[in-house]
Formats: C-alpha cells, sequence, structure tokens
C-alpha cells in the first residue's frame, strides 16, 4: 500500500528523508557510566531503525555536563569520547533511515536533587503548586553565561556530525532553556534578551547559527518549538509564527511543532488547557494555522498513533508525522502501516487528576517499554502506571549516585 507517507522528502540542505514517518525525541534516561550512550541505547535503536520509520530523531542530547533533565542523561560535549556516539549513529541508521541527535539544555527544569547549575533566563522557579520543589531555584544567567552556552550547543553538534549523525535539532520547546527564553512568563530580562519577542528569540537565533556555521552544508538542522505554550500570557501561535519566520533565513531544514512544558504537559496530552486532551494529533489545529504562512516544513508531533490520523496531518499540508510514545509501544508501526495494519495496543491510560504525577507516570510508563525493547524483549502496555512510575524513582536514585561520582571526578565538581 503507498501513499504521501511513503514518499520520500527533500529538505533544503539536500537531506532526503525516505518516508514521512519520523520517530519523535523521547528522552530515554538510559545512558550508561560517563554519561555516554552503551549497549541499552544501541539495542533500542537497531529495533527502531528495522521498525521503517524515515528518520529517528534521539532524545535529549545535553550541551552541558552540569546541566542535565535526569541524572541517566546522555552528554556530548567537548570532552566526551565520541567513539560511542558513532555506535549509537551506526544503530540508528541500520535500517536505511536517517538519524537525528537531539540537542538540550534544560535550563531551569533541573531537579533539587541535581548537582550542577539551575539557570533561566530570569530567576522564576517553576510552578507545579505542590510539586514545585521537585525542581531547583534558577539564577538568571549572566551575558558571558549565555555565549558559552550558544557555543557549547555549536561543539555538541559539530561533533554529532563527526560521529556519523545525519543531523541535529534545536530543542527549544516543552519548557526547556531556549523554550524559558522565548516565554514571556519566565524571561523577565530588561536587556537584549528580554522585552519584545526579537529579542526574546534572539539566543535562539544565536544558537541556530552557531550551529550552522559549525556544520557543513549537507548536514540538517531542525529546531523543535512549541506550537504554544499552553498557559495564559505565555508563547503562543502566533509567537511561533513569527519565530518560524525568523528561522527561515538561517538554513533550517524543518521545524518540529509540539507544546507544553512540566507547567502545563500538552505533549502529553494533559495540558491545563483542556481542550487538546483526549484526542490525537493534539496541536494540529495549530498547526493548520501554522503551516499556510510557514516558509519551512513542519512536521507534527503529539498524540498520533493511527495511520489514518497521519494521512489527515500530512493532508493539512505538514511535511513529516512525528510519534513518540505509539513507537515505544509498537517499535515496527510504519512497517505495519507499509502492509495495512495497525498497532495491536496502546498504553495503558493515565487517569489520574494530580496532572504532574501523571505527567510523570506517563513518561516512566514509556521508558519502561523502551527498556523492554532495548533488551530484545516484547512492550507490555498494560502496565500499571503506579509500577512503572515507583520503578523509574529507583532507577533514577541509582542513577543520581553514579553521576554525582561521575561530575565529581570528571569535571571537578562537587
Amino acid at each position: 500500500m503507498t501513499s504521501e507517507l511513503f514518499s520520500p522528502l527533500s529538505l533544503r540542505s539536500g537531506h532526503v528523508l525516505n518516508n514521512r514517518i519520523a520517530k519523535a525525541a523521547m528522552e530515554e534516561n538510559m545512558a550508561a557510566d560517563g554519561q555516554l550512550p552503551g549497549k541499552d541505547l544501541f539495542g533500542l535503536y537497531r529495533r527502531w531503525a528495522a521498525g521503517g520509520a524515515g528518520l529517528l530523531i534521539t532524545g535529549n542530547v545535553m550541551v552541558h555536563a552540569e546541566a542535565l533533565t535526569g541524572p541517566a542523561g546522555v552528554v556530548l560535549d567537548e570532552a566526551a569520547p565520541l567513539e560511542p556516539f558513532a555506535e549509537w549513529a551506526e544503530a540508528g541508521r541500520s535500517g536505511g533511515g536517517a538519524v537525528w541527535m537531539q540537542i538540550n539544555h534544560p535550563g531551569r527544569q533541573i531537579g533539587s536533587d541535581m548537582p550542577g547549575v539551575v539557570w533561566g533566563p530570569s530567576a522564576v522557579g517553576v510552578d507545579l503548586g505542590r510539586h514545585s520543589g521537585r525542581f531547583g531555584r534558577p539564577v538568571a544567567m549572566t551575558p558571558e553565561q549565555i555565549r558559552a552556552t550558544v557555543n557549547r550547543y555549536a561543539v555538541t553538534a559539530r561533533r554529532a556530525e563527526q560521529a556519523g549523525f545525519d543531523g541535529v535539532e534545536v530543542h527549544a520547546a516543552h519548557g526547556y532553556l531556549l523554550s524559558q527564553f522565548l516565554s514571556p512568563l519566565v524571561n523577565r530580562r530588561t536587556d537584549q534578551w528580554g522585552g519584545p519577542l526579537e529579542n526574546r528569540a534572539r539566543m535562539l537565533l544565536d544558537v541556530v547559527r552557531a550551529v550552522r556555521a559549525a556544520v557543513s552544508p549537507s548536514f540538517a538542522v531542525a529546531v523543535k518549538l512549541n506550537s504554544a505554550d499552553f498557559q495564559r500570557g505565555g508563547f503562543d501561535a502566533d509567537d511561533a509564527r513569527q519565530v518560524i519566520e525568523m528561522l527561515a533565513p538561517l538554513g533550517v531544514d524543518l521545524v518540529e511543532l509540539s507544546g507544553g512544558s512540566y507547567e502545563s504537559p500538552a505533549m502529553s496530552g494533559r495540558p491545563a488547557d483542556a481542550r487538546t486532551q483526549a484526542r490525537e494529533a493534539y496541536f494540529l489545529d495549530l498547526a493548520k494555522d501554522l503551516v499556510t504562512t510557514s516558509p519551512l516544513p513542519l512536521m507534527l508531533t503529539g498524540g498520533i498513533t493511527r495511520r489514518d490520523t497521519a494521512e489527515r496531518v500530512l493532508d493539512s499540508g505538514v511535511a513529516l508525522v512525528g510519534m513518540g510514545t505509539a513507537l515505544a509501544v509498537t517499535p515496527d508501526l510504519p512497517e505495519r502501516w507499509r502492509q495495512g495494519r495497525e498497532a495491536d495496543a496502546r498504553l495503558r491510560p493515565v487517569t489520574w487528576s494530580d496532572k504532574a504525577l501523571a505527567s510523570a507516570a506517563g513518561m516512566a510508563q514509556v521508558r519502561h517499554q523502551m527498556r523492554r525493547i532495548a533488551r530484545g524483549s516484547r512492550p507490555t502496555p498494560g502496565t500499571h502506571p503506579a509500577f512503572a512510575l515507583v520503578s523509574e524513582q529507583r532507577k533514577q536514585r541509582r542513577a543520581l549516585r553514579r553521576y554525582r561520582a561521575w561530575l565529581s571526578v570528571s569535571r571537578g565538581t562537587a
């Protein structure tokens, strides 16, 4: 069975994807010793590579060893050995598709028990009500720290190309650092990085320029951007439209649209704005508006599990369909679609009223499936969210001890 889903997509860098289905980034938190990719990630990406997606985008790789989204996060900086990353790239390309590395800095979205730094555009903490203490209190970045961080993105992108990846995706969504700079709720600066959108977008634009200058012209550079933050007074769809226009002259190949943050986890289907709940393609309505004016190809991610939904996304003018959770449950779903089949099961829904806990449990469920896939086992979509969350918390406590020891020895940080 053929359709536009299985037609190639040519990007402005000359990069060609062999179909319109992408495995979107999901934070694996599966780093081996030294915050490096290891056999678990290699096995996971070989399974996904064999599943038929035209593009695999890794979970976010950290550009700063002292700022991780989780204690088992992968770090690629100037000091990291390239050999494990080369093996990861080879695993991702083993099925004939492309593999891009998502690169990220968490900014203020760092656990309060983590060592290192907690930075933000301003000293505005994550507001999760009674769960706010889960995150560290941020300090406002200095101009020197901003410029050094821009350079870190460029270093990671350059080294990703050296390791054999086909591209990078700069993460500027989900409330991480670049998204924080874009948000008028979080960014309260009064200097050249604050105030009007042109200033709030400055760090993202500088990162993209630095990345594009650090890699070859044929290396793909993409950006992940919120279509909206789903918070009153926050980054909205009109802001997204303007930022996409700002990115267009900078050599960007693709913009992936998502939405939300830890404060409003729309990316997991549970935003503060309930309009995007209980349906697939959470952000399709916003994407339909953005695609009419976008000078760049768009990728849409969020809740897509069925082929007819994917077809509807492409019919709207979106160029690439991104899936995350669906491929953690059914890693060969693209190949199934090619054969006219669908997934056998979906992940057990989390119906807890506490949105923060529900989001954490949902992510734990996905990681539980990814670990099973990495070991060569079958996914267990019926896993209870409470079991997954408790199991994940235990793993993270062990990983935190390892990360503290590694950071102290390798980077001289207490």
